[in-house]
């Protein structure tokens, strides 16, 4: 039985998302399943800012943290889901979960960020729904005690 992966086949097979990006926060990795979610090519995506999927109102915020995660080499999200608003390609806004892993050189300065992200749109919908729902009949129940 062969047990070596080609790395490049799994990326490209996976139903996540995987993407990457450089020190500058520029991308540099853009599997099928980021085309599916995000709406967005890989020839559109290569070298562009991840700016293009994340909201205006988190670009701030976003950078900050990616700046720190570069210099420090470090970031809480390696081992937990974030789960964040991300901008879809036509405009609409998706909900999005992800992970991500640090790469390094040889000398162990970080040379990448790596997300695997799967679109939660459709769960987070369901979820506000049911506690509208739930609200609604907590307040009918209100009502009629």
């Amino acid at each position: 039985m062969n047990t070596a992966i080609d790395c490049a086949e799994l990326v490209a097979a996976s139903g996540d998302a995987i993407i990457a990006s450089d020190e500058h926060g520029h991308i540099v990795l853009w599997n099928a399943a980021a085309q599916r979610i995000f709406g967005h090519s890989a020839a559109e995506t290569m070298g562009q800012p991840l700016d293009m999927i994340i909201p205006e109102r988190l670009r701030k915020r976003h950078g900050d943290g990616y700046e720190k995660s570069m210099r420090t080499g470090e970031t809480r999200y390696g081992s937990s889901l974030l789960r964040v608003p991300a901008l879809h390609k036509d405009g609409r806004t998706l909900s999005i979960a992800f992970s991500v892993a640090m790469l390094y050189t040889a000398d162990r300065r970080v040379s990448s960020i790596v997300a695997i992200i799967r679109d939660e749109t459709d769960r987070f919908n369901e979820e506000r729904n049911l506690r509208k729902r739930l609200a609604e009949l907590e307040a009918r129940l209100g009502a009629a005690t």
